[in-house]
C-alpha cells in the first residue's frame, strides 16, 4: 500500500509524534508506508524516530599522480617550466607529507586509461587544459575527446576559459556523483525506486536543470523525488546537506534521503602565477571526489536497513571577522580561490568554543546560548571525530586546541593522504574511512568503537558545521 491518508491539518508537534511512533488506525492520522519504508512503523520498530545515516559511498576517478612526479608535470603541460621560483616553491610544499602517511599520491589528477590515452594522443606534448584532462574523464566516463592544439591554453592562470570549463564539469560533477550514489544505496541495502528526497551539494557546477535533475536520469529515481541542490557552500557543503536531511527524514514519515556531494576541479585548477602564489597550496591540496548517504529515520530492520550514525543534532556558525579568510569568486577565467594564511589559526582559535556550544545545544538546547563556561567539560578524546581534511596544519591546530590524542584524527590524515582536499565531498570520505577501519578492526561500532562523535566541516565564510553523531552497533 502507498497510500499517505492525512484526514485534517496535523500539527508539527503531531507530525513528529506520528513520524517517531507505529500508526494505528484510531489515529486522527493513518499513515500506510509502502515497501520497505513502511515496515518499522508498521511492526512497531521506529525506535528513536532521530535520522540516521543508513549507508555510505565515495566516488573517486582511477587515474592517480604519484606526489613525486606532479610537479614537473604540473608545470609542463601548463607551460610554466620558465618560473623556476614558482616551481622551487610548489616542490617544497609538496616535499612536505600532508598527513603521517607519507605515500601521498595526488589524485586530482585521474582518467580512465582509454581516455587519458585518447587525450594525450590528441593533444601530443602540449594538453589544451588542465581541466579537460582531468575533468573530462574524471567520472569513470568511458568517451574520448578530440581536440586541436589552441591559441590560449586554459591552464593559463588567467585565460578566459569558462565555457569550456563549465561545459566539463556540468557532465563530470553528475556522473562521479551517481558512482558515490549507487555505492550509498547498495550500502543501505535499498532501492533507488525507495529514494524520495535528494539534496545535491557541488561547487563546481552552475547550469539549470543541474546535476540533481541528471541523477534523476542516472540512477533511475523516481520523476516524483523531491529534489534541492545547494551550490557554492564550498568546503563546508556537506555538514549543510546533512543538516537539511537530518529535518527531511524527521519531519516526512518514510522519507529516504540520499545526499550527494560531488566536486571537480575543472574550475579551480589553473598554471602557477608570480602575483597570486597563495594559488599554488591550492593546486596542492585540492582533490576530486563524490561522497554520498543516504539518511532516514526508523530503520526497517526486516528490510535490512541498519543505522550507523544518528543525526544527534546540527549546528551552524560564521566565525566573527573572517570574511575574507576562504573567498572563491567565479569569473571569466573560472572560480578564483583566496586561501588566507591564518585560516588554520582562525579555525584553531574557534573551535573548541563552537564543539562546546554543539554539543551544549544537542544536551539542553534551550540553554545553548549560554555558552560552555556553565557546561560540564566534556571528554573529547572520549568522541569520535570526523573532520574535514581542510590541511594538515588545521589537523594539527585542532588537535592542539581540542587536546585530542593523535589518533583521533586518523581517519581524516589518511583521507587527506589519499585524496587531499575534496571539498564538501571530504567528510563523507572521512566518515567511510573511519566506518571502513572499525569494520577490519572489528569493533563495537563504526564510529572507532565508541557511542558519541562530532563531525566538523568548514568552509568560506569562515562558515563551521558542527554535527554530534552517535554511531550504533555494527552488529
Amino acid at each position: 500500500m502507498g497510500l499517505y491518508i492525512m484526514p485534517g491539518a496535523v500539527s508539527k508537534a503531531d507530525s513528529t509524534i506520528l513520524a517517531n511512533r507505529s500508526i494505528s488506525s484510531q489515529n486522527s492520522g493513518l499513515f500506510l508506508f509502502e515497501g520497505r519504508r513502511g515496515m518499522a512503523a508498521e511492526n512497531g520498530h521506529c525506535g528513536s524516530g532521530i535520522a540516521a545515516i543508513m549507508g555510505i559511498g565515495k566516488a573517486v576517478p582511477a587515474h592517480v599522480f604519484p606526489q613525486k612526479s606532479f610537479p614537473d608535470y604540473y608545470f609542463d603541460i601548463s607551460n610554466s617550466n620558465h618560473m623556476v621560483d614558482q616551481k622551487a616553491k610548489f616542490t617544497k610544499i609538496y616535499s612536505i607529507p600532508p598527513a603521517t602517511n607519507t605515500n601521498f599520491v595526488k589524485n586530482i589528477i585521474r582518467a580512465k586509461q582509454q581516455g587519458l590515452a585518447a587525450i594525450e594522443e590528441s593533444l601530443s606534448l602540449a594538453i589544451l587544459s588542465l581541466s579537460l584532462l582531468i575533468t573530462i574523464t574524471q567520472a569513470k566516463c568511458a568517451y574520448s575527446v578530440t581536440c586541436t592544439r589552441p591559441t590560449t591554453c586554459c591552464a593559463a592562470y588567467n585565460s578566459t576559459s569558462l565555457t569550456l570549463r563549465q561545459e566539463l564539469a556540468n557532465h563530470g560533477v553528475p556522473r562521479l556523483g551517481a558512482e558515490a550514489a549507487r555505492a550509498a544505496i547498495a550500502d543501505w541495502g535499498g532501492r533507488a525506486s525507495d529514494i524520495t528526497h535528494l539534496v545535491f551539494v557541488t561547487s563546481t557546477s552552475g547550469c539549470l536543470p543541474g546535476a540533481d535533475f541528471e541523477l534523476l536520469g542516472l540512477l533511475g529515481l523516481p520523476p516524483s523525488t523531491k529534489r534541492a541542490m545547494v551550490y557554492q557552500a564550498g568546503c563546508y557543503g556537506s555538514g549543510t546537506a546533512l543538516r537539511l536531511a537530518k529535518d527531511l527524514a524527521e519531519n516526512s514519515p518514510g522519507a529516504r534521503v540520499l545526499v550527494v556531494c560531488s566536486e571537480v576541479i575543472a574550475l579551480v585548477l589553473r598554471g602557477p602565477s608570480e602575483s597570486h602564489v597563495g594559488n599554488l597550496v591550492g593546486q596542492v591540496i585540492f582533490g576530486d571526489a563524490a561522497g554520498a548517504v543516504v539518511v532516514g529515520s526508523c530503520p526497517a530492520a526486516a528490510a535490512g536497513e541498519r543505522a550507523m550514525f544518528e543525526i544527534v543534532s546540527a549546528s551552524q556558525e560564521v566565525v566573527p571577522g573572517t570574511r575574507d579568510a576562504v573567498v572563491s569568486e567565479l569569473r571569466e577565467e573560472g572560480i578564483v580561490f583566496t586561501l588566507h594564511r591564518d585560516v588554520p589559526r582562525q579555525i584553531g582559535d574557534s573551535i573548541g568554543r563552537l564543539v562546546e556550544r554543539a554539543l551544549l545545544a544537542q544536551q539542553q538546547p534551550a540553554n545553548a546560548a549560554i555558552g560552555a563556561a556553565d557546561a560540564a567539560a566534556p571528554d573529547l578524546n572520549g568522541m569520535f571525530w570526523v573532520v574535514h581534511a581542510g590541511g594538515r596544519e588545521i589537523l594539527d591546530r585542532m588537535e592542539s586546541k581540542l587536546g585530542l590524542g593523535k589518533e583521533k584524527l586518523e581517519a581524516s590524515r589518511a583521507v587527506m593522504a589519499q585524496y587531499g582536499n575534496t571539498r564538501s565531498s571530504c567528510v563523507v570520505l572521512v566518515m567511510e574511512e573511519m566506518r571502513r577501519r572499525s569494520e577490519e578492526r572489528g569493533l563495537r561500532t563504526a564510529g572507532e568503537g565508541l557511542d558519541m562523535g562530532m563531525l566538523v566541516g568548514f568552509g568560506p565564510g569562515l562558515t563551521v558545521e558542527t554535527i554530534v553523531l552517535r554511531a550504533l552497533p555494527i552488529n
